[in-house]
C-alpha cells in the first residue's frame, strides 16, 4: 500500500501551492502551516534545492473527532500535502494517505476517522 496519492499538474509552482490551498479549502482543510524547504536548506545548511512546499492541512471537525478518540494522534497531524518542482513545467502535489499512516495504531475507531480525512483528501487532490 503507499502512504501517499499525488497528481501532477503542467503550471508554475506558485500557481500550483495556490490552487493546491483553494482545492483543499474547498474539501473542509485549512492550511496551519507552511514549510518552504527550498528557503531553509538555503538559510540552514547553504544548500540549493528545487521548490518544495510542504502544506500542514488540517479539517477542525475530523481532527477533533480523531483526538477524542486518540489522545496520542497529534503526533501524526497535520495532514502534510507536498508541492514540489518536478521539472519540465511540472508540479507534484502529494498528500498523506492517512490510513496508511493510521495503521502504527492499533484503534478500529480511528481507522474509520482516517478513512473520512483519506476521501477528503483524495477528493481535493483529484480537483486539481
Amino acid at each position: 500500500m503507499s502512504y501517499y496519492f499525488a497528481k501532477t499538474l503542467e503550471t508554475d509552482f506558485e500557481s500550483a501551492v495556490q490552487r493546491a490551498t483553494e482545492a483543499l479549502k474547498a474539501h473542509g482543510f485549512g492550511i496551519i502551516t507552511q514549510i518552504d524547504v527550498r528557503d531553509t536548506f538555503k538559510a540552514k545548511i547553504g544548500v540549493d534545492f528545487r521548490d518544495y512546499r510542504i502544506l500542514g492541512a488540517c479539517n477542525p471537525q475530523l481532527a477533533h473527532e480523531a483526538l477524542k478518540i486518540e489522545d496520542k494522534v497529534g503526533t501524526m497531524l497535520p495532514c502534510n500535502v507536498v508541492v514540489q518542482d518536478v521539472g519540465g513545467g511540472r508540479v507534484e502535489i502529494a498528500a498523506i494517505d492517512p490510513v496508511a499512516s493510521m495503521r502504527a495504531i492499533d484503534n478500529p475507531r480511528l481507522k474509520l476517522a482516517a478513512e473520512q480525512v483519506r476521501e477528503k483528501l483524495m477528493r481535493a487532490i483529484g480537483s486539481l
